[in-house]
C-alpha cells in the first residue's frame, strides 16, 4: 500500500528566511522568469532552482534583498525593485551600499562566506575590508551607514537580527561536520568577541578606543560618546563604530539636514556682517536656508560615487550658535547620525 505523504521538508535556512521575510512584510515566490524582483505590493520573486548557481541559496538571496530595502528605506517596500533603476547612473553605488551593509551584518556573525553575494558585483565584495565604512565622502558608504541604523527599526527589527542569530547557530553546527572545502559550510568563521562596551565588535585589532574620534575625557575619566558615555580603556580594540578622525569639510551635517533652523541673537555680529544670510521671523532671527541646508554652506555635490567637500562662505563671520558647536560633541554625533555619516 503506497505511503501517504503528509509533510514536506524545507532546508532550515530557507525556513528561517522565508519566515523572516514574512515577519518583515514580504511574501516570497519562486519563478523561472526573474533572478530577484519586488513588485511594490509585498511580493518578492526569487529565481527558482533552474536559474541559480551552485553557490546560490534562497536564504542568502532573501537576505541580500532585505539589505537593499535597508539602503532604500521603508518607503521602498511600495516600489517595484525597491525603487531602483538597474540601468540608471545611481545603480552601481546603490548596489555597493547594499554590499557594504551585507558585509557588516554578516561579519558580526561569521557568515561572510556563507552569505556572500552571487551577483555580478561579487568582485566589489571580494575587495572589501574592515574599513568598509571609512570613506565618508563615498555615497555608498553614507547610504550603508543610514541603512545600518535602520536594522533595529520596524519593519526590519527585531526579525532581521534574530534571523542572523539563528543562521549563525545553524551554520556553526553544520560547519563542524563540513569536510569538503568547496562546500559553503566549511567557510563558517567564529564571530568576533563581544566588545566591552556592548557595541558590535570590530575584527581588526589595529585600531583602539584611544584613537577613536568619539573618545573624550571628563573629570579624569576616559569615556565614549558612541557607548552612551560609558567609561572605556583606551587600550581596548576599537568597536564597529570606530572613526579615526572627524573632518568638518567632509561632513557639514550640522549645517544641513541634521537641523532645520539655526537661531541667531539680535546682538550677534553676524547680523550686521552678513545681513543677506539673516532672516527675521518676527520673534527671532535665523540663518537663511536653501532647501535642507544653510544657505552659506556650499559643496557636497555628487560626482560619481563621491561627494565634494563642504565649505562655509561666511565662516569668518559665522554666528555664535555655529561657533559654539563643538567637533566631536554629543550634538556633533547626533547631527552626523541624522545625515548618515556615523553609526
Amino acid at each position: 500500500m503506497p505511503r501517504s505523504v503528509t509533510s514536506r521538508y524545507i532546508d532550515p535556512l530557507t525556513q528561517v528566511w522565508l519566515g523572516t521575510a514574512r515577519r518583515i512584510g514580504l511574501r516570497v515566490v519562486r519563478t523561472p522568469d526573474a533572478y530577484a524582483a519586488t513588485d511594490g505590493n509585498g511580493t518578492l520573486s526569487i529565481g527558482d532552482a533552474s536559474t541559480l548557481d551552485a553557490d546560490d541559496s534562497l536564504a542568502q538571496m532573501i537576505f541580500h534583498e532585505l539589505c537593499h530595502s535597508l539602503v532604500e528605506g521603508e518607503d521602498s517596500f511600495a516600489k517595484a525593485d525597491w525603487g531602483m533603476d538597474n540601468t540608471g547612473p545611481d545603480h552601481d553605488w546603490r548596489e555597493h551600499a547594499c554590499l557594504r551593509v551585507q558585509w557588516v551584518l554578516t561579519g558580526r556573525y561569521g557568515l561572510r562566506v556563507l552569505f556572500a553575494p552571487t551577483t555580478d558585483f561579487r568582485a566589489f565584495w571580494d575587495q572589501l575590508s574592515e574599513d568598509v565604512l571609512s570613506d565618508r565622502t563615498d555615497r555608498s558608504v553614507q547610504a550603508a551607514i543610514a541603512a545600518l541604523r535602520r536594522v533595529r527599526l520596524p519593519p526590519w527589527g527585531p526579525a532581521l537580527t534574530e534571523a542572523l542569530e539563528a543562521t549563525a547557530r545553524i551554520a556553526r553546527e553544520a560547519g563542524k561536520l563540513a569536510s569538503d572545502p568547496d562546500v559553503l559550510w566549511s567557510g563558517i568563521e567564529q564571530p568576533p568577541a563581544p566588545h566591552p562596551t556592548g557595541l558590535p565588535p570590530r575584527r581588526s585589532a589595529a585600531e583602539t578606543c584611544g584613537t577613536c574620534a568619539w573618545k573624550y575625557e571628563q573629570r579624569g575619566a576616559i569615556k565614549c560618546r558612541q557607548a552612551d558615555d560609558k567609561k572605556i580603556d583606551p587600550a581596548w580594540t576599537a568597536c564597529e563604530r570606530y572613526e579615526a578622525a572627524l573632518d568638518c569639510q567632509t561632513c557639514g551635517a550640522c549645517c544641513r539636514a541634521a537641523y532645520h533652523s539655526v537661531e541667531v541673537s539680535k546682538r550677534d555680529p553676524a547680523v550686521k556682517a552678513q545681513p543677506d544670510y539673516i532672516v527675521d521671523r518676527g520673534t527671532y532671527l535665523e540663518i537663511k536656508r536653501s532647501g535642507d541646508r544653510c544657505a552659506a554652506l556650499h559643496g557636497g555635490e555628487a560626482v560619481g560615487e563621491k561627494t565634494t567637500r563642504f565649505h562655509c562662505v561666511i565662516y569668518d563671520d559665522r554666528p555664535r550658535t555655529c561657533r559654539d558647536f563643538t567637533l566631536g560633541s554629543a550634538h556633533c554625533l547626533t547631527a552626523r547620525r541624522r545625515v548618515g555619516l556615523s553609526l
